[in-house]
């Protein structure tokens, strides 16, 4: 049958599975963002580091294909803490009342991405609600190129608030917005 679209399961992943396959899944990070490979190779052992990381948690999309299946997207979190770059940066960026009120004890979705042949179907938003179902933190927050895409009208329709905006992390020359929401989220919100 002609315009039908492959089966997607979004599942939660082992630890041990992302570790394996955090190659696969860093080159849909490339994909989306944008990103050189020279990028993608040097975030390869953070993102090691993060699947040690308290709450570390992992979601992944597999798509059906003739010889079984393969990653379209995942997202990872865990959470933040003091010490942490991302943690650091993002409280550098806020001003005091709204780190106090939104950092301690949340849960940062630190990586959302969907390969962008599967996106615009709402594999993102399957992600983003897979990966915060159930985790027991007051809050998600999370860092996103400062520009009107589909993951910031994404963020914003379920119920993300900006936190910062304009935000510019090391290494990156695009400015960043800095959002939260409150958990759980609402669908569709």
């Amino acid at each position: 049958m002609t315009g039908t679209r492959p089966a997607v399961r979004v599942v939660e992943l082992p630890v041990p599975w992302i570790r394996d396959h955090m190659h696969e899944a860093l080159a849909i990070y490339g994909l989306a963002m944008g990103y050189d490979s020279s990028v993608v190779a040097g975030r390869y052992g953070y993102a090691m580091q993060h699947t040690e990381r308290p709450g570390f948690r992992a979601v992944g999309a597999f798509a059906a294909t003739p010889d079984g299946e393969e990653l379209v997207g995942f997202g990872y979190g865990y959470v933040v803490a003091p010490g942490q770059w991302w943690h650091d940066q993002v409280r550098a960026a806020l001003d005091r009342r709204t780190a106090k009120r939104w950092l301690p004890g949340a849960f940062e979705v630190c990586e959302l991405h969907v390969h962008p042949d599967h996106q615009s179907r709402g594999l993102g938003r399957q992600l983003l609600h897979a990966l915060v179902a159930d985790v027991p933190h007051p809050a998600a927050l999370l860092s996103t190129p400062d520009a009107d895409t589909k993951a910031f009208r994404l963020y914003h329709a379920d119920g993300f608030v900006d936190l910062a905006r304009g935000h510019h992390f090391p290494g990156d020359s695009r400015p960043f917005a800095i959002l939260g929401a409150r958990l759980p989220l609402q669908p569709g919100a």
